[in-house]
């Protein structure tokens, strides 16, 4: 059946077709009417592209009489099109992949009013009444955004609505969430079942392919999350209506799919191909790293945090809330430590540089509105290396371009950023790469059972890291050690908080941890090798030659294979093996083996429900002739 937008009249309707290289996806454009197939399949079906623009205010202010006031949509006309091709690589400061891949089809449809001249007022609506639609097409997936061009009156556009949504095929089954750190519930897309759905949106379409709804380059303008307009029909709801000055580009949509869930996470780079490139002149100071987190706030814990920093191998302390004074308070001082402690800050720097450790704090986002200019150059000052944002405002437009502006700000002071709370990556890492990771995820904050975890990879984790907040010891895990164990491959942090609720010092030499040890936060190469969403998930990434891989299942056990040949160049190799065994009468029943194994070679795994297994592959060097 045909469908139209209503209130969306396009003149001289034209129809436009975008292939993506591999040919793969397709994007047809029907006015202000679009459609996706994914090899030959429809995975969204005919749907409304547009916003709504109420600029009454402005228009009374010019004088212009009420009865000439027009809807946005209404008799906008095609003007002009054009086609590009681009299809080059980029090197990122740090990333799960050394080299990224740029490769796209693009269109832009010019849209225009369809009236010509002034009217009989003397106003012309086409000052500022123009419109671009932005299609690329990656082998990876559809994105398109809206692009209103330079107007001459240099007047803001009131973008009351966005217009966008998503008609999805009758049966489609969804990983609805309602916010960015709550639990995840497999559902149809039914009304009666749906308020607002957080994005990255994951679905399982009837005849089985996954298709991914997500957004990038979001950041200076609402958030958007995802209602039903009707039953199986999403539409963008944005926080609130924005205010832009041209010209002006609203955030990517984007719609990935896959015959496997895994082919979502091996082409979620599309997110940071939307973004600019790096703006940091000299990045140099940015750092990724692994963490630890000073559970008590006293001079004595700090520097014993310190040396189980140095101790360990790990790179950063952490003071965590309430090192300044009650966070939520306004009193409370982020230029001091409170008066109750026995510290000061320049000690507690100085001490950790002589242990080759940096300093990271967090701040109430209280004490960063207030003090953030003031904050900045003390702090580098201290020798202070990160800020940990925290309780960060979101949604509406102003406190999106607040923290973004803030990211920047410390970069001019050589400070790299963790925001914590409900904020959703969009791909602005890649522009400041300062911001290293960011909240937004249910993770041990909440301690989640393992059907949770392993349905994190095929979505949060599309749009970039998550700051998960690894523990091992605490009691209140529900999952199992080698579970644990194996997030620090499986989920990407560039700054990798460990051992989160635990003291230091409660490892007591466990030999599986090793691998928190050996593995590192970024990698040259990353590759899902199996998994399905609320399931399992096996992840294998490279650094340098040695790879690592985590497999991680829900609360069923589960056996799993490691296809070596899916990601091991040919060769001999030794592989550490740790993976959980019940009948071990250890403190943490993790049972650790070394094998030499040729690339090919398949290893079979038993994980325990709530399981999980880490593998570290180091290549043997061979015999050297004469």
């Amino acid at each position: 059946m045909t469908w139209m937008a209503a209130a969306c009249f396009v003149t001289a309707a034209h129809a436009e077709k975008l292939s993506s290289p591999d040919g793969k996806y397709e994007m047809d454009i029907n006015g202000m009417a679009y459609t996706v197939t994914f090899e030959g399949r429809t995975v969204v079906g005919n749907s409304r592209l547009g916003v709504d623009i109420d600029n009454g205010l402005i228009e009374s202010a010019l004088g212009i009489p009420n009865d000439k006031v027009a809807h946005w949509c209404d008799d906008m006309a095609l003007k002009g099109l054009t086609r590009t091709q681009r299809d080059t690589t980029w090197t990122p400061l740090y990333g799960e992949n050394a080299v990224v891949r740029d490769c796209y089809n693009a269109l832009t449809l010019h849209y225009a009013k369809g009236s010509a001249g002034a009217d009989k007022g003397g106003y012309d609506k086409r000052r500022y009444y123009a419109m671009d639609i932005e299609v690329r097409a990656y082998n990876e997936g559809i994105a398109f955004r809206y692009h209103f061009p330079e107007t001459s009156n240099g007047l803001f556009l009131h973008i009351a609505d966005e217009l966008t949504d998503f008609r999805m095929p009758e049966g489609t089954m969804a990983w609805y969430e309602d916010w960015a750190q709550g639990p995840f519930h497999y559902q149809p897309l039914k009304q009666e079942l749906w308020r607002e759905c957080e994005r990255p949106l994951l679905m399982r379409l009837p005849d089985g392919t996954y298709v991914a709804l997500l957004e990038a380059a979001m950041t200076d303008f609402v958030r958007g999350k995802f209602v039903l307009a009707e039953d199986h029909l999403l539409k963008i709801k944005p926080y609130e209506s924005a205010d832009v000055i041209t010209p002006f580009d609203t955030p990517w949509r984007i719609i990935m799919a896959g015959n496997q869930a895994i082919d979502l996470i091996n082409h979620k780079e599309i997110v940071l191909n939307l973004n600019p490139p790096c703006a940091i002149q000299d990045p140099s100071f940015i750092r990724p790293g692994k963490a630890f987190r000073s559970g008590r706030l006293d001079k004595q814990h700090i520097f014993k945090s310190i040396d189980y920093c140095k101790e360990f191998g790990m790179d950063y302390v952490e003071l965590d809330a309430g090192w300044y004074g009650p966070e939520m308070k306004v009193a409370s001082d982020a230029r001091k430590v409170v008066e109750t402690r026995d510290f000061t800050m320049p000690e507690v720097c100085g001490y950790a540089r002589s242990k080759g450790i940096g300093v990271w704090v967090y701040v109430n986002q209280r004490a960063l509105y207030n003090q953030l200019d003031e904050l900045l150059p003390l702090y580098k000052e201290w020798g202070i290396k990160g800020i940990k944002f925290g309780f960060v405002h979101i949604g509406n437009q102003q406190w999106t371009l607040w923290l973004h502006q803030a990211v920047k700000k410390c970069a001019e002071y050589g400070i790299m950023v963790d925001i914590h709370d409900e904020y959703r990556p969009t791909g602005f890492s890649r522009t400041y790469p300062n911001l290293l990771t960011q909240e937004g995820i249910r993770g041990n904050e909440e301690m989640p059972d393992a059907t949770h975890n392993v349905t994190l990879p095929f979505t949060r984790f599309l749009c970039g890291p998550g700051d998960y907040t690894l523990c091992y010891f605490n009691s209140r895990v529900k999952n199992t050690k080698a579970h644990q164990l194996a997030m620090a491959a499986v989920y990407y942090s560039p700054l990798q908080f460990l051992f989160w609720y635990d003291l230091p010092f409660v490892d007591k030499g466990e030999t599986e941890l090793k691998f928190w040890k050996d593995c590192p936060t970024v990698f040259d190469e990353s590759r899902a090798l199996d998994g399905a969403p609320g399931e399992y998930i096996v992840q294998a990434r490279r650094s340098g030659t040695d790879w690592f891989v985590g497999a991680m299942t829900n609360t069923e056990a589960r056996q799993v294979t490691i296809r070596t040949d899916e990601f091991l160049p040919a060769g001999t190799y030794e592989v550490e093996i740790y993976n959980d065994d019940p009948t071990l009468e250890t403190r943490t029943r993790v049972a650790s083996e070394k094998r030499t194994i040729k690339s090919g070679k398949d290893i079979e795994l038993q994980l325990q429900p709530s399981g999980g297994a880490a593998l570290r592959f180091t290549k043997k060097e061979g015999k050297r002739t004469k």
